[in-house]
């Protein structure tokens, strides 16, 4: 199973900072999981391929998207605070 997942940010500070925030998952991996992030301009686009379990791929995709989702409320909080 692959899937490709693409966030797009309306700047590539933000892109960034969210990027930064979600790589460390490009290091975690059992066996049969790939995951791989990188940023591309204002874009944060992650590759995920995992020859193991449905709900391995989903728990995966799942655990990206809310520490995407984390990470951008900690930047909007910040922005905020420094305006």
């Amino acid at each position: 199973m692959e899937a490709k997942i693409t966030l797009e940010y309306r700047d590539a500070k933000t892109a960034k900072a969210i990027g930064q925030a979600v790589s460390p998952d490009n290091h975690k991996t059992p066996v049969g999981l790939q995951v791989k992030t990188v940023r591309e301009g204002n874009r944060v686009v992650t590759e995920i391929c995992c020859d193991g379990k449905l709900a391995t791929f989903t728990a995966t995709i799942d655990d990206l998207l809310f520490s995407a989702s984390t990470a951008e409320k900690t930047v909007k909080t910040i922005t905020e605070i420094k305006h």
